[in-house]
């Protein structure tokens, strides 16, 4: 203290008169009026000029607040640099979001923002406004009018390195797949950009169509007058019927009355006259159900739509049976790996499958302006966009800039702004709405589970993979099954794909064995006819008649003998106890331990599925060893594998449905267990059981 006291003089000791209270004092008032701040940056300036203010190690605490310094006043940045500080680029965007600050209490004016941008540009090369910040103030426009007037002078004066009318609409385009689209306040902020940077990009179009007909929030449906007057106020020109069409398609779109209605009433129909009529709305309706069983969300329009227009539930069946079935021949080549890799079917896609932009087109041809990101797929970039000059431009998301200081505040000090972030959430869900209803679990329920309809469905769901649809159609115990056929393992055998867990999980209950679904589906069909003619003609109908029988001596057994004991007694064995022939002996008798009905019928089936199951395992694997030969000839020295994944996970769960026959079935049926007419027409799969090893063990 005495060595400071004679370098600077007079050194004032008093309780918060210290350098470092008085730096803490100004960041602390930095969000007050000018006139109620009681440090002014002169004197942070006499601080670090004279005194040499300055933190000695990034292990300083005050390392971590003196870029805050900075964004309060950047003329503080050459005295800084001239006692060794270097801004770090990490810092960038803080400063930033700093000096945009939407402050309530603060008297500042776009001006005065403008001019510390500018200035802190000019003192230091490395500092740029990037488009992450930028975003930010954009999703905030309408709360922080200084902050966003501010930027579009910045926009104006050439002092950013992009153009903010292409920010915008990129911003814009984010909310095409994401679930906040339906929120108020983005709405609110969505027309808001829109009015200020118009577009004529077809996402854009879309994403602003949707705040216009979608009630935010609400379970009433927007009036036209309401829709009419949006429009009006964006200046958004006449609307078609593609653009509606888009809108009716769209995952977050679960009511339609409002397009509806807006249809009958301001659409110009093919004849001329103002709204369209009830026939031309149910062509439209037709059509647009057709496309929806594509949408895997969309099964609460669906439902609405086959309610209200009864036509829907027969264009729907006809058109997944017209466009959607596939056979064996529809595949590509098990050889071709390529294209089994990314073969795709359209019905019954995972919910974690991100839809490219064109699929939320009625027109997939739709021109749409490429965003400002490069090297970066759509399904990779989950809700951002990256700059196309410089990756230093940063990304942009829908987060506020509020929030996003608020969750720099947050940090621990000490770790505060010594990485880059760009949000903490993340939601792999978001492209789907809150409480969605699958259409393939709808098929099931309007349609059947024996129904073709929902036949082709569950081919698709085992062909993507879809484990969601798959365990409603299998393991369900509200409603009956949709079978599993020999078929689609072939189908997983030639795309290389493994089993669901579930599927397994069915064929342990011992279901019915069917080659194709053409099986159970004409068997529901005879069912069908057999039953109608029962109740055609009800008058042949003629009840058995019952006789009741009742025993002479059933009330008089009060003389009667009692049977003795030694009776009920069980027989005398000569096994010596607990030793191995009374072990033996026990499992012997289990082994001979009679089924029922039930149990022959679920023995034969479990054994028909491992037969042809085995079947088909050996015919891949005799496939796979031709291949390898082929290829090693053509390769010499090549590693070939000798399985491929659907031989690996078939093997394992073949050994697995082996193990439980065992265990479940120790005696196997014979074939007379089961009468003979129930297999007349499939004498191939009666089992023909032979003597366990056990049993001949004991019998020698």
């Amino acid at each position: 203290m005495q060595i400071a006291s004679n370098r600077y003089d007079d050194i004032p000791r008093g309780k918060g008169q210290d350098d470092g209270s008085i730096f803490a004092m100004f960041l602390n008032e930095s969000r007050y009026p000018p006139s109620q701040k009681r440090v002014s940056w002169e004197t942070v300036r006499d601080m670090i000029d004279k005194y040499h203010f300055f933190p000695f190690s990034v292990k300083d605490p005050i390392m971590a607040h003196f870029p805050l310094a900075l964004a309060i006043e950047p003329r503080l940045l050459p005295y800084a640099v001239a006692n060794g500080f270097r801004m770090d680029s990490k810092y960038r965007d803080f400063v930033f979001r700093k000096m945009f600050e939407n402050v309530e209490a603060s008297d500042r004016k776009p001006e005065d923002i403008v001019q510390n941008v500018t200035e802190l540009c000019r003192l230091d090369s490395t500092m740029f406004l990037t488009r992450t910040v930028a975003a930010e103030i954009c999703m905030e426009a309408r709360a922080n009018d200084v902050g966003f007037n501010a930027l579009k002078r910045l926009n104006k004066g050439g002092h950013l390195l992009f153009d903010l009318s292409v920010l915008v609409q990129d911003l814009l385009k984010l909310f095409l797949k994401t679930r906040s689209i339906t929120s108020a306040n983005a709405q609110n902020v969505i027309r808001f950009l829109y009015s200020e940077f118009p577009s004529s990009d077809p996402a854009v179009r879309l994403v602003v169509l949707l705040t216009v007909f979608l009630p935010a929030n609400s379970l009433n449906n927007v009036a036209v007058a309401t829709i009419k007057s949006r429009l009006e106020e964006l200046k958004f020109g006449p609307v078609t019927k593609q653009d509606l069409y888009n809108l009716l398609i769209h995952p977050f779109t679960d009511r339609c009355e409002s397009i509806l209605n807006y249809m009958r009433t301001e659409m110009v129909s093919d004849q001329g006259h103002q709204g369209l009529s009830e026939k031309e709305i149910n062509r439209v309706v037709n059509d647009v159900a057709a496309r929806l069983v594509e949408i895997d969300c969309k099964g609460k329009t669906l439902k609405k739509l086959c309610d209200s227009f009864p036509s829907v539930h027969e264009v729907i069946a006809r058109a997944v049976l017209d466009a959607h079935q596939i056979d064996l021949h529809d595949l590509p080549q098990a050889d071709d790996t390529d294209a089994c890799a990314r073969f795709r079917v359209k019905l019954c896609r995972d919910t974690n499958f991100r839809p490219s932009e064109l699929d939320y087109f009625w027109d997939s041809r739709a021109t749409i302006a490429p965003t400002s990101s490069k090297n970066v797929e759509p399904e990779e970039m989950h809700g951002m966009a990256e700059a196309v000059d410089t990756p230093e431009l940063g990304e942009i998301g829908q987060e506020s800039l509020t929030t996003m200081i608020r969750q720099d505040e947050l940090a621990p000090g000490r770790n505060r702004r010594r990485m880059s972030y760009f949000s903490s959430y993340t939601d792999f869900l978001s492209h789907l709405p809150l409480e969605p209803l699958l259409v393939g679990r709808w098929v099931k329920v309007e349609y059947g589970p024996r129904s073709s309809v929902a036949a082709v469905f569950m081919t698709h769901a085992i062909l993507n993979e879809n484990s969601s649809i798959i365990r409603d159609y299998l393991l369900s115990k509200n409603s009956a099954t949709v079978p599993v056929t020999l078929k689609h393992f072939q189908m997983l055998a030639r795309m290389n794909r493994p089993i669901n867990y579930n599927i397994i999980a069915y064929l342990l209950s011992c279901p019915e064995f069917y080659r194709s679904e053409e099986e159970y589906l004409s068997q529901c069909e005879a069912i069908k006819r057999t039953e109608f003619k029962k109740v055609k003609n009800p008058s042949s109908i003629s009840l058995p008649q019952v006789s009741v029988v009742i025993p002479q001596n059933s009330l008089f057994t009060r003389g009667r003998k009692r049977p003795r004991r030694n009776a009920a007694t069980t027989i005398q064995s000569y096994a010596v106890p607990d030793s191995d022939d009374e072990s033996k002996l026990m499992e012997v008798e289990e082994e001979v331990k009679p089924l029922d009905t039930k149990e022959r019928r679920e023995a034969l089936n479990l054994q028909t599925w491992i037969k042809h199951l085995g079947e088909v395992l050996k015919t891949e694997q005799a496939r796979l060893r031709q291949r390898k030969k082929r290829l090693e000839e053509e390769n010499p020295g090549t590693i070939i594998p000798d399985k491929n994944i659907f031989v690996r996970s078939l093997s394992s769960e073949l050994r697995l449905l082996r193990k439980h026959n065992r265990e479940r079935y120790g005696h196997q049926p014979k074939e007379n267990d089961v009468p003979v007419d129930e297999y007349d027409d499939d004498g191939e799969y009666v089992y023909r059981g032979t003597r366990t090893k056990k049993a001949r063990v004991n019998n020698a």
